[in-house]
């Protein structure tokens, strides 16, 4: 009969559970430089508008579009060889692109409600 140690599976799991906490440390701190670096310019008004954060959001995925094309590019060209990161980032791509088109849909449904509610 094979003998399960636990105190090495637990030190595993313990190993583990450790690196991913110091990669998600990580991880928001490369989020939140990079939140000071695109607000060090712009002053914050509470309720700025809803146009401009709409706008903010397009960018953004507007840029994660553009990134996954680099990759595509890249690795049509042979620069980058990491197959799983250019299908991880056109994965995102197209999740960024479904939920900007979720929002579009929910915007103009309740555009035609509030048209309907005048009349």
């Amino acid at each position: 009969m094979n003998p399960v140690r636990p105190t090495g599976g637990v030190q595993d799991v313990l190993a583990l559970r450790q690196e991913i906490l110091a990669r998600n440390t990580a991880l928001r701190e490369v989020h939140a430089a990079t939140d000071d670096s695109q607000g060090a310019g712009e002053t914050k008004v509470p309720g700025a508008g809803f146009a401009d954060t709409l706008s903010t959001a397009l960018r953004q995925v507007n840029a994660v579009q553009q990134r996954s094309s680099d990759l595509q590019v890249g690795y049509e060209r042979g620069e980058v060889t990491d197959i799983a990161q250019v299908m991880l980032a056109r994965q995102e791509a197209g999740v960024a692109f479904e939920a900007t088109l979720q929002v579009r849909n929910k915007l103009l449904s309740a555009y035609q409600d509030i048209m309907r509610m005048g009349g």
